[in-house]
C-alpha cells in the first residue's frame, strides 16, 4: 500500500513538473518572448542589458570596420520543456569552422563579385551580409525584403531560420579594382608621355613619318631663331635677299667674261653640229632657215636666199633679223641665247 502511494505520488510530481515546463515553453516562446507570469519587470530588465550590447556593438564595427562578426543576437535561453527533452531545442549556431566553409561556398560562386540579387546593384563599399545558405545581399536589402514578406527567409533558395554575418568581401574587391583603375591610368599616362618623347627625338623609319619629323624639326628650328632674333626679321631677310642678288650678278659677269671667242675650226664643229641636228626654222619667227654654205645640204631653192642667218657659238641658229629684234629687246648688257640662255658669239653664214 504505501509501495503504491509511493508511484502514484511520483508520477504526480512528473505530471506536475511536466505541466509546469510546457506552460513555461508555451509562456516564452508560442505567446510572447518577452512575457513571464512570475516577474513583469523581466520585459524591462532584459531590454536594457540588448541595448548596451547593441551600442557595444555599434561602437566595435566602427572601430573595426573590416572585422566580420555575426548580426543576429545571441539565442534565448533553453527552456524548461528544452531541458527536459519533451520539446525539440532550437538549432545550435554556426561555428567559425562552418562559417568559414558558407563563405568558401561563396567565394567559389563568386556572389561578391556580381549585383545584389535585390536590388540589382553593385555592392562597391555599401554594408554586405553572408547568410548560412552563403547567399549573398546588401544589410538593407535584406532588412527590406524582410519587412515586406513578413518572415525570415532568404530571398533566394527560400531557406528560413538562417544566420547572418556581416562581411566586406565586396568592399575590398572594389578598392583592388579602383586601385587597379588608378594604376592603369597612371601607366597608360606615362606611357603615352615617355611615346611622345621619343617621336620627339628618334627619327622614324617610315617615308612619310620621317618627312613630318624633319619638318616638325625645321619649324622648331625657325620659331627659335625668330624668337631669339635680337634685330628685325624683314629688314634682315630683305638683306640676306639684296645680298644673294649681288653675288648672283657678280657670278654672272665672271662668267660672261670667260667665255673666250671660238677660232675657226671651233666654227666647223658648230656648224657641223647644226647640220646633224636637221633643223632648218628660226626658233624665233619659226620660218625657214637659208645660208649660202648650207644651201647644199639644206637643198633649198634660190628665192629663199635672201635673209641672212647667224650661227651661235651654242649650235643654235637663228634669222639675223630676229636675233637683232631679240637683242635690242633684251635689257641685259650682254645678251643670252635665247634657247638656252648662255652667254654666245655670233657668226653670220
Amino acid at each position: 500500500m504505501a509501495m503504491r502511494k509511493g508511484l502514484t505520488s511520483k508520477a504526480s510530481n512528473k505530471l506536475v513538473i511536466t505541466s509546469v515546463a510546457f506552460q513555461d515553453h508555451i509562456t516564452r516562446s508560442l505567446l510572447h518572448p518577452d512575457v513571464k507570469f512570475s516577474d513583469p519587470l523581466l520585459k524591462c530588465k532584459r531590454k536594457s542589458p540588448r541595448k548596451r550590447v547593441e551600442k557595444r556593438g555599434l561602437e566595435t564595427q566602427n572601430q573595426q570596420e573590416d572585422k566580420e562578426y555575426v548580426l543576429d543576437p545571441a539565442p534565448p535561453p533553453l527552456t524548461l520543456a528544452q531541458k527536459l527533452g519533451l520539446v525539440a531545442s532550437p538549432a545550435g549556431r554556426l561555428t567559425e569552422d562552418e562559417w568559414t566553409q558558407v563563405k568558401t561556398r561563396s567565394v567559389q560562386q563568386g556572389d561578391s563579385a556580381q549585383p545584389c540579387a535585390v536590388c540589382r546593384e553593385e555592392f562597391c563599399l555599401q554594408p554586405q551580409v553572408l547568410l548560412s545558405c552563403s547567399h549573398v545581399f546588401h544589410r538593407a536589402c535584406l532588412h527590406a525584403f524582410e519587412r515586406f514578406s513578413g518572415r525570415k527567409c532568404c530571398p533566394m533558395c527560400r531557406k528560413e531560420q538562417y544566420e547572418t554575418r556581416v562581411i566586406h568581401d565586396a568592399a575590398r574587391l572594389f578598392r583592388h579594382q579602383c586601385a587597379t583603375r588608378i594604376q592603369a591610368c597612371w601607366r597608360g599616362y606615362a606611357a603615352r608621355k615617355r611615346y611622345r618623347k621619343l617621336r620627339k627625338s628618334i627619327c622614324p623609319k617610315d617615308k612619310q613619318l620621317r618627312r613630318k619629323f624633319f619638318e616638325a624639326k625645321l619649324q622648331e628650328l625657325n620659331d627659335s631663331f625668330v624668337r631669339y632674333c635680337h634685330t628685325d626679321t624683314e629688314a634682315f631677310l630683305s638683306d640676306i635677299n639684296r645680298s644673294l642678288s649681288s653675288s648672283r650678278r657678280v657670278f654672272q659677269q665672271l662668267e660672261r667674261k670667260h667665255v673666250s671667242e671660238p677660232q675657226e675650226s671651233d666654227w666647223d664643229r658648230i656648224q657641223s653640229q647644226v647640220i646633224q641636228r636637221d633643223v632648218w626654222d628660226c626658233p624665233i619667227c619659226l620660218t625657214a632657215l637659208c645660208s649660202p654654205s648650207l644651201l647644199t645640204a639644206a637643198g633649198t631653192s634660190g628665192h629663199q636666199q635672201r635673209r641672212r642667218t647667224v650661227l651661235l657659238s651654242c649650235s643654235h641658229v637663228f634669222h639675223q633679223r630676229c636675233l637683232e629684234s631679240f637683242e635690242a629687246f633684251s635689257t641685259e648688257s650682254r645678251p643670252s641665247c635665247p634657247l638656252c640662255r648662255s652667254v654666245y658669239h655670233k657668226k653670220l653664214i
